[in-house]
């Protein structure tokens, strides 16, 4: 019995499916990993490599993930001696009114009670404590108003993109004007960044105070212990060890919600030397879950994806030299090149199996040539340029910083040094040079004439 055109053309249909769901696609970090949030990103905390992003350069509400910025502005004003830890602050009306407030995150402040500088810092890095928040911009800088200047112009300086401050705590401003004179910018705004910038100020953070870890891994403390103010502060970070939700490596670094932020957590995790950052904002709660909980698992979903799927591996040797670079060219010197190489390994976060997906790229530094040379006198160990690795195959995320190259790289230095040559030597290749131009020019008017 003869099939008729319908049948041969389904069978031909089914396989051609068949084969298309047989060819493999390529390993895709974007495609692996599939986070319910309005935007989320997943960073490598060594160098700030992005191993995933979801809609990362989109400002958001960070609510109280805002507090990273009050404490980076903090730490430096401890580190350049402008404030000290001891040192004490005394509570208006209306800040200590806010910390009474039940409905926002507080430790209690007496109205006229002194507190030590660092007691009011444990408490908006552990209880994410609004009016200990106040307290501290007040002692930076004067007033609210002027600390809030303070961060904006160091986001500015940190080279975030996608920002805006309006207040210290994270609050909306309709929440916060009962309690101060004056909102910065309007009556119902709030603070935004984007998930790319809020990664930034993380990894700055613990880049340049990475003492902020002691603090945001504390899961249970007592304020002001001892005293008639003693409350007891619980870490608003659930994945910490000993706490709900915890997570074996967890240690920071902030929570945030408001009704226009939606759940939204910055945390960090290390083991065995691997540590990343993830941020989720505005989590998905369309499942059931609250915002508590959904900003939690979607961060274990990211830390559990990054821990099981990639390494840091060296991906060249120190002393490496650059196939097609291995020397560079040396004008006055004694002798006419220089040998480079790397002066230290390079490693870079790859994911498992894809350890040859890159390949080295030599990037010179214009500044120290002339015409493409080097001139001499040249020193030992003189830095060239560096060498920074390329994705073969799909595009790369990139870096939190060095926007534009590559924050994995190892410098190119000189193998040795080349002293610059004496008046006779430079006189005479200046004079065989010569002559040698007028050789080129006979030869080649003889050739023209056959």
């Amino acid at each position: 019995m003869k099939r008729s055109w319908i049948q041969k053309s389904f069978v031909c249909m089914m396989v051609c499916m068949m084969a298309m769901s047989m060819v493999q696609k390529p390993a895709n970090a974007q495609g692996d990993l599939d986070v319910n949030a309005k935007a989320a990103i997943l960073v490598e905390a060594s160098t700030g490599k992005i191993l995933y992003e979801k809609n990362s350069d989109t400002a958001q509400g960070i609510a109280s993930m805002t507090k990273m910025m009050t404490e980076y502005v903090l730490l430096e004003a401890v580190k350049e001696g402008k404030v000290k830890w001891d040192q004490t602050y005394t509570v208006p009306t209306k800040i200590s009114n806010m910390s009474h407030n039940d409905n926002l995150s507080n430790v209690p402040l007496r109205e006229e009670g002194t507190y030590k500088l660092k007691d009011l810092y444990e408490a908006m890095a552990i209880e994410s404590a609004n009016a200990a928040a106040m307290a501290i911009a007040e002692t930076v800088a004067g007033s609210q108003e002027k600390f809030v200047k303070m961060m904006n112009d160091k986001a500015k300086e940190l080279g975030l993109e996608n920002y805006k401050f309006v207040n210290v705590t994270g609050l909306n401003n309709k929440d916060l004007a009962p309690y101060v004179d004056q909102v910065v910018g309007g009556a119902d705004e709030e603070n935004v960044m984007s998930a790319k910038d809020t990664a930034t100020l993380a990894y700055r953070l613990m880049k340049d105070f990475p003492e902020i870890l002691d603090t945001s891994s504390i899961a249970k403390k007592t304020f002001a212990e001892g005293t008639e103010d003693a409350f007891p502060m619980k870490n608003w970070n659930w994945m910490l060890p000993g706490l709900i939700r915890e997570y074996e490596g967890m240690d920071g670094l902030k929570t945030g919600t408001t009704d226009f932020a939606g759940g939204c957590f910055t945390g960090t995790a290390e083991r065995d030397g691997m540590r990343y950052i993830t941020v989720v904002m505005n989590v998905d709660i369309s499942s059931g879950e609250n915002s508590y909980d959904a900003r939690f698992n979607e961060t274990r979903k990211m830390l559990d994806y990054a821990f099981a799927n990639f390494t840091m591996e060296e991906v060249l040797p120190a002393d490496y030299k650059v196939k097609g670079h291995k020397t560079l060219p040396v004008q006055k010197g004694k002798e006419k090149e220089v040998q480079i190489k790397t002066d230290s390994p390079l490693s870079m976060v790859v994911k498992n199996g894809e350890e040859d997906q890159y390949k080295p790229k030599f990037v010179l530094d214009k500044k120290k040539l002339n015409d493409g040379e080097l001139t001499a006198p040249v020193k030992e160990g003189e830095k060239v340029g560096y060498v920074m690795l390329e994705a073969k195959g799909e595009k790369d995320l990139g870096y939190l910083t060095d926007k534009g190259t590559n924050a994995s790289k190892a410098s190119v230095v000189t193998v040795d040094g080349v002293e610059k040559a004496n008046w006779f030597v430079l006189s005479m290749r200046a004079v065989g040079g010569f002559f040698g131009d007028i050789w080129d020019s006979i030869t080649s008017t003889v050739k023209g004439w056959f």
